[in-house]
């Protein structure tokens, strides 16, 4: 009798043991948060939208959330290169010449820049060729600054914003199979890089600009020459990766 009660007993600790490892399994997997995965939703992806400071759903939109590094273990993998894939994909079909994986919901250091020769939008401009940048950091800057009217994939409806980029920079970054990587982007590049390195860095154009103006007005205004377009640009005009450190790694902005 004693004997049937002490292994009844350790079946029934057993199986609570049992159960709490389940549950914590179970509550670990629900508590995962799809925005630092590089799963695709079955759905597909939408742009996320810019959403003002001090707005309902701000402090959840992954624009304003801090993106991961890419861990080594993820480099030159299947869902490495399908996530960018599918970022490339979007960006081409919106028109864009940049995107961010928070633009996508994603919390991740991963961005790809491109204006391709046909491009409508921006065309004037040239051609910048197709780049991929993952765990980015910026190591140096131009003391000349440029004047830029910006718009963005996260801003439909929205006019255009005035701010200022470093006339050129150079980074470091990894490549998809993980490789580090230096170089130097002058010009439109260089305008595209910061633009989506605000991403990662948190925010839009938006929240620095502090004059806007629709794309129909922006457009005569330009072409009349009463704006100027791509020019040089002091100090009063907001810096739009204002606050970042040069050489810092993007967890520590």
């Amino acid at each position: 009798m004693k004997l049937t009660n002490t292994l009844n007993s350790l079946m029934i600790r057993n199986y609570f043991i049992y159960i709490i490892i389940l549950m914590t399994g179970l509550l670990t997997a629900c508590s995962v948060d799809e925005a630092l995965t590089l799963e695709i939703p079955e759905e597909g992806f939408e742009i996320v939208q810019h959403i003002p400071v001090d707005s309902e759903g701000r402090d959840t939109n992954a624009l304003y959330l801090d993106p991961r590094r890419i861990r080594n273990e993820e480099f030159n993998s299947s869902e490495l290169n399908t996530f960018i894939d599918s970022m490339y994909s979007i960006m081409l079909r919106k028109e864009g010449v940049g995107i961010a994986a928070n633009q996508l919901g994603k919390r991740l250091q991963i961005f790809i820049i491109e204006a391709q020769v046909d491009n409508p939008r921006y065309e004037v401009l040239g051609p910048v060729k197709k780049q991929v940048f993952i765990n980015p950091k910026i190591t140096n800057v131009s003391k000349e600054r440029k004047n830029f009217w910006h718009g963005c994939l996260s801003a439909k409806d929205e006019k255009r914003g005035n701010v200022a980029t470093f006339e050129w920079i150079e980074y470091e970054c990894q490549n998809q199979k993980g490789e580090i990587q230096h170089g130097r982007l002058d010009g439109f590049s260089a305008v595209i890089f910061q633009h989506e390195f605000r991403h990662l860095m948190n925010g839009t154009y938006l929240d620095y600009a502090n004059h806007f103006l629709s794309k129909q007005e922006l457009d005569k205004k330009i072409d009349s020459k009463e704006l100027p377009f791509f020019e040089s640009a002091n100090d009063s005009l907001p810096l739009l990766i204002d606050g970042y450190q040069l050489g810092k790694p993007l967890e520590e902005y």
